[in-house]
């Protein structure tokens, strides 16, 4: 939405970076102050964080022509919403794999008391990470909030992008303009783990407002109906219970979430070798989301990436 992101290299270091702006108003005017906020909330939010699996961020600040702007580390790889469309659905114990390295960086995020509130496959991302493969980075904390409480210009800061979160991925307590906990986080986490294993998101209608009523109200469509292929026992109970309209209902926290998915015995593990096989056969692509120094020692090069 409120943001773009342009591939970028440190003029001294010669190191690829990304760096996200906000995009300005088409009669090329500043940015509001409350967009402004929003975007150094977000840089600041993501910036307190150290899990390897969550996107790192290097400087933030504001260019000469007033534009705001972060600078965060490259990533080589896919999103997760791009991997299932262009691969198709992924085998259990990949989504296993893939979801419990998400739990890992939102385990952080909610024992610093933030909440991410826009959870979905296009903000988790998979790539190559040094030698590793299959390694996950969740992205995009633009709508972050404390669990105690958003602070007072929050409501103007919402209505920036005129609905809080992603209409396909969003929690019932959302939907209906409640209090959200780490648990929405966990439901959105659930409509993650349901894409992944079926490559169609939970409900599927013509308008968000359709979507976010169905997320309200509805009960899931099955999932093990939907999947390509059998589910290993426990599974679908587990992304099920992501999925509870109450948030009492759903896993205690994402500790809880990935030990019962660390749990579920599948006919196959998902190995590095595995792993590998699939990167060699899938050429990686470079796209936006990176760490690097000030725009003033970056030089930029054309866009390859959007702002979640």
């Amino acid at each position: 939405g409120m943001g773009e992101v342009w591939r970028a290299e440190h003029v001294m270091l010669a190191r690829p970076a990304a760096i996200k702006l906000i995009r300005t108003a088409g009669d090329g005017a500043a940015p509001s102050r409350d967009v402004q906020k929003r975007f150094e909330r977000e840089a600041r939010a993501t910036a307190r964080l150290s899990s390897p699996h969550t996107v790192q961020i290097y400087d933030y600040g504001t260019t000469k022509e007033g534009t705001f702007y972060y600078v965060m580390e490259l990533l080589d790889g896919f999103d997760l919403d791009t991997l299932v469309k262009d691969f198709g659905q992924v085998p259990p114990e990949r989504a296993i794999h893939f979801l419990r390295q998400a739990c890992d960086s939102l385990a952080e995020a909610h024992a610093r008391g933030l909440i991410h509130r826009d959870i979905k496959p296009a903000n988790i991302y998979v790539c190559q990470y040094g030698i590793e493969v299959d390694f996950v980075k969740v992205l995009d904390f633009g709508l972050v909030k404390t669990a105690s409480g958003l602070d007072p210009a929050d409501a103007t800061l919402t209505a920036v992008g005129t609905i809080a979160g992603t209409p396909g991925y969003m929690s019932p307590e959302m939907a209906l303009g409640r209090d959200v906990g780490p648990a929405a986080d966990i439901y959105s986490l659930g409509c993650v783990g349901y894409w992944l294993l079926t490559g169609r998101p939970v409900f599927e209608r013509d308008t968000p407002v359709e979507l976010i009523i169905d997320h309200a109200r509805t009960a899931p469509p099955s999932l093990s109906e939907r999947s390509p292929v059998p589910l290993p026992p426990g599974l679908e109970e587990v992304l099920l219970a992501c999925l509870e309209k109450d948030p009492e209902r759903r896993p205690a926290s994402v500790v809880e979430l990935a030990a019962r998915l660390e749990a579920i015995h599948t006919s196959e593990a998902w190995t590095s070798e595995r792993a590998r096989r699939f990167w060699v056969d899938h050429p990686r692509r470079a796209v936006a989301v990176a760490d690097a120094p000030t725009v003033e020692f970056a030089q930029a090069t054309p866009r390859v990436g959007r702002a979640g």
